[in-house]
Order: C-alpha cells, then structure tokens, then sequence
C-alpha cells in the first residue's frame, strides 16, 4: 500500500512562504486523488488542495486561493504545497493523502475519501 512522508513545515512570519514536500512509495495503482489537508487545534479537518495525478482541475480551499500552489514531481514520487503570504490563520498540522482513482475527473476536498495518510507536518505562523 501506499505510504507517505510528510516534511517542509515549519514557523515563519506572516507574509512568509513555505514549501511542504510529501513523498509517497509502494505505488501500487497508476493514478491517484492526491492533495493536502490541514486541522488546526479545535477544529476539524479541512481539505486545502488536492487534484488528480493524471492531470486536469485542481482544488483549493476558498481561503487559500491565490497564495497556495500544488504540483508534483513524478520522477521523485513527490508532491509539494507552496504556499505564499502566508497567515496565522493557516497555522496548523498538515496532512498529505491520497487515494488511487482509476477514472479521471475532480478529486473531492473530503476527509473520508482517502484512506492514505502522511503523518503530517506542523505550519505555525505568526503575526
């Protein structure tokens, strides 16, 4: 199955940037719903961004549009978050999950549609 490695987070300014990386082993299927999720303390998780390996549309969260950007990079297995002007309000621990997805087509922003996790990475941005 397959496995996940979440690293890239950690404390910065607001306005900063970070990039988070996960890199993911023992594919087993072609193609993947594959993207990043964030729960800060006392809330629940939330999708970010998360798009379809095969290509196509990508999802992001209304609140990070325009400062978060998703891509992958197949020949190292990994996929990456950039994310810009950044706020404390994205302060949080974030998760990398995928799912295999044999037919292309959007890629859902929800929790319960993935059963493959990173351990995550902690995001902590001050004002």
């Amino acid at each position: 199955q397959v496995q996940l490695v979440d690293s890239g987070g950690g404390s910065v300014q607001a306005g900063g940037s970070l990039r988070l990386s996960c890199v993911a082993s023992e594919w087993t299927y072609s193609t993947y719903c594959m993207g990043w999720f964030r729960q800060a303390p006392g809330k629940e998780r939330e999708g970010v961004a998360v798009h379809y390996t095969g290509g196509g549309s990508t999802y992001y969260a209304d609140s990070v549009k325009g400062r978060f950007t998703i891509s992958q990079d197949n020949a190292k297995s990994t996929l990456y978050l950039q994310m810009n002007s950044l706020k404390p309000e994205d302060t949080a621990m974030y998760y990398c999950a995928a799912e295999p997805r044999l037919v292309p087509g959007t890629c859902p922003p929800r929790i319960y549609e993935y059963n493959y996790w990173g351990q995550g990475t902690q995001v902590t941005v001050s004002s």
